[in-house]
């Protein structure tokens, strides 16, 4: 694989034909070649999914990566900005697929399995931010427990963390797509208030239950 500087890098994949081919198939390369130890907290690449998610994850990196080249100011190396946006997604696509197999009493009690705050974690944060992400994501995980009924958590998450469709999310809760946005708008709004008075960013908290 050629080296590239990070203006290269640019300039290739803004360019059209084989420069731009050769630098796409190279940037795939990077990333399937960085996954399987990225990922060994949370998947085995023995696993028999585990190439099906790369190749997934490795072409909607390079999609994203191309529509956000505009964004990369050059503080990094280029391959180590791309390889941060895959493992983003890649650690969405586990987090998608472990939430959506499992009941609402494991995640929310489940303490032998990979916290969702462990999830969701930045790879490329450091330390401090880590642990400041984690925090948050535990106390609202406990906010959502105590201020929310049963009924109200059980939307949310199938809403915004399992990624279900509205309707699919009322026929699972046996009610109708209005109730269940007045179900979603009082919950919303419970959650607001206590997410103020905790001292929280509401706006990015909610920002994952908006619905689909």
């Amino acid at each position: 694989m050629p080296a590239r500087t990070n203006e290269q890098w640019i300039a290739d994949l803004q360019t059209e034909g084989p420069a731009r081919e050769a630098a796409l198939e190279d940037l795939r390369a990077v990333v399937v070649s960085g996954l399987p130890y990225a990922l060994s907290r949370w998947v085995s690449s023995s696993d028999p999914q585990f190439n099906f998610l790369v190749e997934e994850v490795a072409q909607e990196t390079l999609l994203r990566a191309l529509s956000r080249l505009h964004t990369f100011e050059g503080r990094s190396q280029f391959t180590t900005w791309v390889h941060k946006i895959a493992i983003r997604i890649a650690l969405s696509e586990l987090r998608r697929k472990r939430w959506r197999d499992s009941s609402l009493d494991e995640l929310m009690d489940d303490e032998e399995s990979p916290a969702p705050e462990s999830l969701l974690e930045d790879a490329g944060a450091g330390p401090e931010r880590s642990v400041e992400r984690a925090d948050m994501l535990s106390r609202v995980r406990r906010i959502i427990t105590e201020e929310l009924t049963e009924r109200q958590r059980q939307a949310l998450i199938m809403l915004g963390i399992q990624g279900l469709p509205m309707e699919e999310v009322a026929a699972n809760l046996n009610t109708n797509r209005n109730a269940l946005y007045k179900l979603l708008h009082d919950a919303r709004l419970h959650l607001k208030k206590r997410l103020l008075l905790d001292g929280l960013n509401a706006q990015d908290v909610l920002a994952a239950f908006e619905e689909k």
